[in-house]
């Protein structure tokens, strides 16, 4: 084996580098393609608002012409100055099983992020915390949500032999969707007359829509302390709201409002999407819309995608109103189960919370860093 690392510099390039792991895992049962268009846009300053903030590069392994694994690496300079440290992230690592493979690209993205003034690397990290973060480390048989990450088991020792070391984890639920008791719907109907609350609900795509911005900015301020998080202007808000907006069922989203209409907390629920991208097979068009708009009407599954409350609502019981306000809504349509995306295992309020539900912990993933002094 003589491995060729290659930078990725025209777009037939990354069409190579997004289409590598619909090869690597095909005959996965539980890895999630995304969408390709989408994906290879997320990879151009043309599209991607990222990249005024960001500076990135991506490199294909390649063995006689053949990918054998890629891997990207990023500069996220604002993040940079909150937290005050020179970061690089190494981001979309995926290889075959060889650490040769491996090992070729983490240096490329190393020598990269070295030559470019960083003193340490983490990852797998996106752009922001809205891109591919965190990489699986438990959960291999259990299917991701669209929100989350899927990754060949091997990976970890890798990493984990080439000199990387834990930094953080995040871990995922699966929660059995029950009656919500007397006692607990009460409570939600007192906490809202307490703080003068209003809970939105939402029956058509449109109606949400003039909420996008507002959403984000109460994500802005409700995730701005959190590991790898920096605000997001209003060119990524806008990138956001166009992105993903088109897959949600606004049945699924909830929005509670003060008693001055401001927006002070959101949940945002999706019909699983998982099963439908597998089939879609990385294409919206001719006939994997038609596989979305399946799964989004009569769902069994719920991916709690996200949540945001704003800082000075989060000791009010605001979070029981949302679960409590989203668990109707399954009930009435028929949803057995929800999945939680990534919670930081620092988060002990969150996890304790859904370990008072009946749950299975079934998926971790982690980030890692390596010093590059």
């Amino acid at each position: 084996m003589s491995i060729v690392i290659s930078e990725v510099v025209r777009k037939k390039d990354i069409k190579k580098f997004v289409k590598f792991p619909f090869t690597l895992y095909r005959h996965s049962r539980y890895w999630v393609p995304p969408i390709i268009a989408d994906e290879i846009k997320s990879l151009m300053p043309k599209y991607n608002p990222a990249f005024e903030h960001c500076k990135a590069k991506f490199w294909l392994a390649l063995d006689n012409n053949l990918v054998v694994g890629r891997i990207g690496a990023i500069i996220n300079y604002p993040y940079n100055d909150k937290v005050h440290q020179k970061i690089g992230r190494f981001t979309r690592f995926e290889c075959i099983e060889n650490i040769e493979v491996a090992s070729l690209l983490l240096q490329t993205a190393e020598n990269w992020l070295r030559s470019q003034g960083m003193e340490i690397i983490m990852g797998p990290l996106g752009f922001n915390n809205l891109d591919h973060q965190g990489m699986l480390v438990e959960g291999f048989n259990h299917l991701p949500s669209i929100a989350s990450e899927y990754h060949m088991p091997y990976y970890k020792d890798f990493l984990e032999q080439l000199g990387y070391e834990k930094e953080i984890d995040w871990i995922e639920f699966r929660l059995t969707v029950e009656a919500i008791p007397e006692k607990a719907l009460k409570l939600n109907d007192l906490i809202k007359q307490r703080h003068k609350l209003t809970v939105l609900s939402f029956d058509k795509r449109k109606d949400l829509l003039p909420y996008g911005h507002k959403i984000f900015e109460v994500l802005n301020d409700a995730f701005a302390d959190l590991f790898s998080v920096v605000a997001f202007d209003q060119k990524m808000i806008n990138y956001f709201v166009r992105r993903y907006i088109k897959f949600l069922n606004p049945k699924f989203v909830k929005l509670v409002e003060n008693e001055h209409k401001e927006l002070v907390a959101f949940i945002i629920g999706l019909p699983s999407l998982s099963e439908a991208f597998q089939k879609a097979k990385g294409k919206l068009f001719p006939f994997g819309f038609v596989h979305i708009l399946k799964a989004l009407k009569h769902p069994k599954v719920v991916d709690l995608m996200l949540t945001g409350i704003l800082p000075s609502y989060q000791s009010k019981g605001v979070s029981a109103i949302l679960i409590t306000e989203l668990q109707k809504t399954m009930l009435e349509q028929g949803v057995e189960f929800s999945e939680t995306t990534g919670i930081f295992e620092t988060n002990h309020e969150a996890i304790n919370h859904w370990k008072s539900y009946k749950h299975i912990q079934h998926k971790r993933k982690r980030c890692y860093r390596k010093l590059l002094m």
